[in-house]
């Protein structure tokens, strides 16, 4: 992969920004288009990226197969963990509105914490956006990992 030093350098120029982008969309998808699946998939492209141009085992060295299985758990336990806390607080599963209220003496949380809605989006898109990362990235280490049958 040496001869292809233009490669090399745009994507370590790029793929910084990939990242960051990733998180803007991840945390800016309660106010507007975006959100945790969208954000996972592009955060996803630019591992993806990385491993495409430095090849697979330079990938699973910065983001490896155990680590990913992880966060595949992380985030479908921050899903279901959200939606937990909302019935431990008197509410149906996702009823984001009553996460604005104390769970245990009922005040208030409004000066402490954002609004029950807002917060409860912004824990659910990272539940969905840590896991879809974690999911597309060990779906291309399956694919890239074959041996080609002729």
């Amino acid at each position: 992969m040496k001869q292809h030093a233009i490669l090399r350098v745009t994507s370590k120029v790029l793929i910084p920004y990939i990242l960051l982008f990733a998180l803007y969309v991840q945390f800016h998808g309660d106010y507007g288009p975006g959100g945790g699946f969208q954000a996972g998939v592009i955060f996803a492209a630019g591992i993806i990226l990385y491993g495409l141009v430095f090849g697979l085992n330079a990938a699973r060295i910065i983001a490896p197969p155990s680590v990913l299985e992880r966060l595949i758990a992380l985030g479908v336990l921050i899903y279901t963990g959200t939606g937990v806390a909302t019935m431990l607080a008197g509410g149906n599963f996702l009823d984001y509105t009553v996460l604005q209220y104390g769970v245990f003496d009922g005040t208030v949380l409004a000066d402490h914490l954002p609004q029950g809605q807002h917060l409860g989006i912004l824990l659910v898109e990272l539940g969905v956006g840590i896991t879809v990362a974690a999911v597309m990235i060990l779906i291309f280490y399956s694919f890239a990992g074959r041996e080609r049958s002729r």
